[in-house]
């Protein structure tokens, strides 16, 4: 029995044309050393990231028949992120699937960016060799379930809601944001932020907008928080 068969069998489902499979694991950087036809599999990988926004907005639509528009757009971001789709990746031992460079395959456990694409290459080739139906069975067993603990963690909620929700909770005060420091040119600049509460700054945060280092300072407060 082949690795890839073990995982058919695993996932119960059988692969009507098996080169789907082995090129969903096919990173970009096996192809500067080796051979492989029909290619790597970022193009499943395009695929996959669409079929799982599909049934992950079907599945919200149809359960939280009372929520905004905001709020399910909210929930799907936390459930498609990479961290999610990588704690499939974890529990389906994907990394022993994966076909990667000498250089990227050390320590591949840890990174994440490329244990959550193999996911998205998975289901888009589940997809594209049996239809919706299975990648639906696929995304029901392994993604969906993990919903609940998203909502009990209030980890839909982005870092600065997080910290508003933490610091109101713990604190009574609503953090205010301050630009402390901005520095290089027009056209790229970099921004340095501080999160208070009342006259106390609890973390700064770097970023290349002022959007993106109020992010970055609130999950560092947040950090510091738990």
């Amino acid at each position: 029995m082949t690795p890839l068969t073990t995982l058919e069998k695993q996932l119960g489902i059988k692969f009507k044309k098996p080169i789907l499979l082995e090129q969903a694991f096919v990173h970009r950087s096996y192809l500067n050393e080796n051979e492989f036809e029909p290619g790597h599999n970022e193009r499943l990988e395009f695929l996959g990231d669409a079929v799982l926004e599909l049934v992950v907005t079907e599945y919200l639509y149809h359960k939280f028949t009372d929520k905004p528009e905001g709020e399910l757009t909210a929930l799907r971001s936390a459930l498609v992120k990479k961290e999610t789709l990588k704690q499939i990746s974890d529990e389906l031992k994907l990394y022993q699937y994966l076909k990667l460079s000498k250089g990227e395959a050390k320590g591949v456990n840890n990174q994440v960016t490329i244990l959550a694409n193999v996911v998205e290459s998975l289901v888009g080739a589940i997809f594209l060799d049996g239809g919706i139906k299975p990648a639906q069975k696929f995304l029901a067993t392994y993604l969906l379930p993990k919903l609940d603990v998203i909502i009990a963690n209030q980890a839909y909620l982005d870092a600065k809601s997080q910290f508003q929700e933490a610091a109101q909770d713990k604190a009574g005060i609503t953090p205010i944001y301050k630009v402390v420091a901005e520095s290089g040119p027009d056209h790229n600049k970099i921004f340095e932020v501080a999160v208070l509460l009342g006259e106390q700054e609890i973390a700064r945060g770097i970023g290349p907008s002022k959007q993106s280092a109020e992010m970055a300072a609130a999950e560092a407060a947040l950090e510091k928080y738990r």
